[in-house]
């Protein structure tokens, strides 16, 4: 896979544009992990070709080879390919449109109800499972099992795409992959053989994320020197949108930019995970 990407320094300044840090060390140049991760981008269309048992066998290791909070395994994973439960994914739990046409889509699930079971078979309690530390620690340890399974596609070859969009009815993406109370959907992971790309999408500059010693504040020339430098991507994909900057402005300033998941707690609570 990694031997027709680009190298190291094009694969940065596809991601950074002029902000690309210079990398010279021959051992870090050479790395075709690093190669594959740099080279990570949406892959929305896919062709008709199948995916096998076997690769979601070998991805499904990779996310269960992730860390995992003191080894918990506080999360679960539904492999989701029946066409009609797929569309119920868009049409009754908000899912984005292009799920119906995904070979398959791996719902990821923060699951403290198999924590629970264990503990009651053994006579026990699950008090702790109610609050907000548990919540976080299941969601945490389905992002990062995610990931692996994520990195372990597209070394395979296969595009994938996240899907937050699951969580605009939570309750409904529950009910059709059966989650048990104490299990919640934290986000599906839409996956197949590409039929297109998008291309590498820019970041903000690596300083403006990492800082040595202390949080560093944003600088306004940063945000719109990346804003400038989305809007190049854009243009290259015949993509109009609304500016970066905006974007997130509007997320934050009002209730509106949560797009009814404002009610989020209370689905949790009524899930068994009241994040007390």
């Amino acid at each position: 896979m990694t031997d027709t990407l680009p190298d190291v320094p094009a694969l940065l300044r596809a991601r950074y544009g002029r902000a690309a840090p210079e990398i010279t060390d021959p051992d870090i140049l050479a790395s075709e992990t690093l190669r594959l991760i740099l080279n990570h981008h949406t892959v929305r269309t896919y062709s008709d070709r199948v995916v096998s048992d076997e690769h979601i066998a070998a991805i499904v290791a990779a996310a269960q080879s992730a860390s995992s909070s003191s080894n918990n395994q506080s999360w679960s994973v539904v492999e989701v390919r029946d066409a009609g439960a797929k569309r119920r994914l868009v049409y009754e739990a908000g899912g984005s449109a292009f799920i119906a046409h995904a070979p398959v889509v791996l719902v990821f699930v923060a699951d403290w109800a198999r924590a629970t079971a264990i503990a009651g078979s053994h006579g026990a309690g699950s008090e702790a499972v109610g609050y907000l530390e548990s919540t976080l620690v299941a969601f945490v340890d389905a992002g990062i099992a995610a990931q692996s399974a994520v990195l372990a596609a597209e070394a395979l070859g296969l595009g994938t795409s996240y899907l937050g969009s699951l969580r605009n009815h939570p309750e409904a993406a529950a009910d059709i992959v059966g989650l048990p109370q104490g299990a919640a959907v934290a986000f599906g992971v839409a996956l197949g053989w590409p039929a297109d790309s998008a291309g590498i999408k820019p970041r903000l500059a690596p300083h403006v994320v990492h800082a040595r010693e202390h949080y560093r504040e944003v600088a306004l020339a940063d945000a719109e020197a990346y804003d400038e430098e989305l809007a190049r991507y854009n243009a290259s994909q015949a993509r109009a949108g609304t500016s970066w900057i905006a974007a997130v402005t509007a997320r934050v300033r009002d209730l509106r930019g949560l797009h009814g998941r404002e009610t989020a707690r209370a689905a949790l609570e009524r899930r068994g995970l009241p994040s007390r």
